[in-house]
């Protein structure tokens, strides 16, 4: 989609409502919906964390911005994800949260990304984390600039493509709960990509479809 056509659809998506779990949960193995609906998360202690839904121009072309994690001793090693991070006390919010990592991880400022609204949360249990969704707006052309720390190389999704319904899968994985289960998931230029980040992923992909039919 047109960059400039899709900035149109912006007000649209600041208005729209949130499908919450009703996205979340298209995403979410069979095994866990049960967890996910009666689990009291705040008996955990979680952690709190924040990523960034950025959305640019890249040839004039409307994209979207994913981070394929470095290899690593932990849960989240080799992973496809938003750039983002843990909240750290002096973010005061979790935008700021977003904002920062988004900055640390792929190097665009907070200066040129607008905030444009917040997503619904999600319980990430293998880590204990509460991960805080932001949709963003960046209207300038990015060089990206990856933390070599953290991030092996970056994936830039046109949003045409993430609309297609057809990158919707079931694949087979093994978890930290059970082996060799079929999970649904995206399938993102040959990274299949689950779990939390496929269930924010979920949220936007039905936020983006209503807010875009909206205007037709």
């Amino acid at each position: 989609m047109d960059f400039q056509y899709f900035l149109e659809y912006v007000p649209n998506l600041a208005e729209a409502e949130l499908p919450a779990m009703e996205a979340h949960i298209k995403m979410v193995p069979f095994e866990r919906i049960e967890s996910l609906k009666n689990n009291a998360v705040e008996n955990n202690s979680p952690r709190m964390a924040a990523v960034m839904m950025l959305f640019y121009p890249k040839n004039g072309i409307t994209h979207l911005v994913l981070i394929v994690r470095n290899s690593y001793e932990g849960v989240h090693s080799g992973q496809i994800a938003f750039p983002g991070g843990k909240y750290e006390t002096e973010d005061e919010i979790f935008s700021k949260t977003a904002l920062r990592e988004t900055q640390e991880e792929v190097g665009v400022s907070p200066a040129i990304i607008d905030v444009i609204k917040a997503f619904t949360q999600v319980y990430v249990p293998p880590s204990n984390f509460i991960v805080h969704p932001f949709l963003g707006i960046c209207k300038e052309k990015i060089c990206f600039v990856l933390d070599p720390s953290e991030v092996s190389s970056i994936i830039e999704l046109p949003l045409s493509v993430f609309l297609n319904d057809e990158i919707l899968i079931e694949s087979k994985i093994s978890t930290s709960y059970a082996k060799e289960i079929n999970v649904p998931a995206f399938d993102i230029e040959g990274h299949i990509v689950w779990g939390a980040t496929a269930m924010i992923l979920s949220e936007l992909k039905d936020v983006l479809k209503v807010a875009l039919n909206s205007r037709l």
